[in-house]
C-alpha cells in the first residue's frame, strides 16, 4: 500500500470513529457513551479508538489540531508587511464567510452538546487556551523573543481572546435558535467591530 493511500485510509477511519462517537453522544449524551461501545458501533477494535483519539473529548472535538493553530497559521502565512491584526481579522471575515467550525459554526444539537457537558467545556476552553500559547510562540518567533516574554503574552492573550469572545458568540446565536445566515451576518458585524477596537490599542500589529 503506498504512503498517500495509507494515510487516506487514516484519515477516513479516523473520521468514520469520530462520525460514530459523534452520532451517539447526541443520541445519549456525552458521559453517558462509553469508549467500548463507540468501538463497537464503529466496527473497531477499542484500541483502535484509542490509538486514533487519546483523549475522549477530541472524538467530539476532532477538530483539535486545526483549532488550537488556526491563529498562529494566519499569522505565519500572511503576505510580507501585512500587519498581525489585518491578517487575523482577514482570516476571521473568510472563515465566517464559509461558515467555519473553527470559529463556532455547529448545529445547535452540537452546541447544546457541548455545553451541556462539563468535560467538553473544559476541553473547548483549554483548546482556546492552547490556541493562544501557539499565537504568543509565533509572535515571539518573529521578534525574536521567548514565548514567556510578557508583552507578546499579553498581545496574544488580547488577539485570541477576540476570537474566543466571538467564538462564543456564535455558540450563543446558534443555541438562541438563530439561522446559519442570520449567525454568519451577526458574526460578520461584530468581528468588524471587535477588530476595530483592538486597532485602537494594537497600533503596532
Amino acid at each position: 500500500m503506498s504512503e498517500r493511500l495509507r494515510d487516506r485510509k487514516k484519515r477516513l477511519t479516523r473520521q468514520a470513529i469520530s462520525d460514530v462517537a459523534t452520532r451517539l453522544f447526541l443520541a445519549r449524551g456525552y458521559e453517558q457513551v462509553t469508549i467500548a461501545e463507540i468501538a463497537e458501533a464503529a466496527g473497531v477494535a477499542k484500541m483502535t479508538v484509542t490509538n486514533y483519539f487519546p483523549r475522549k473529548e477530541d472524538l467530539a472535538l476532532d477538530i483539535a489540531d486545526d483549532f488550537v493553530a488556526l491563529l498562529a497559521a494566519a499569522v505565519a502565512d500572511r503576505p510580507a508587511g501585512e500587519r498581525v491584526l489585518a491578517a487575523l481579522q482577514s482570516r476571521y471575515a473568510e472563515a465566517v464567510a464559509r461558515r467555519d467550525a473553527l470559529v463556532g459554526f455547529a448545529g445547535e444539537p452540537f452546541v447544546r452538546l457541548i455545553e451541556d457537558s462539563p468535560a467538553l467545556t473544559a476541553r473547548l476552553r483549554e483548546l482556546h487556551e492552547l490556541r493562544e500559547r501557539a499565537l504568543a510562540a509565533r509572535l515571539a518567533a518573529e521578534r525574536g523573543t521567548g514565548a514567556d516574554d510578557v508583552p507578546v503574552r499579553v498581545l496574544a492573550a488580547q488577539l485570541a481572546g477576540a476570537y474566543r469572545v466571538l467564538f462564543g458568540e456564535a455558540f450563543r446565536l446558534i443555541r438562541a435558535g438563530h439561522g446559519e445566515d442570520e449567525v454568519a451576518a451577526a458574526l460578520a458585524e461584530a468581528g468588524t467591530r471587535t477588530f476595530a477596537q483592538l486597532a485602537v490599542g494594537l497600533d503596532q500589529s
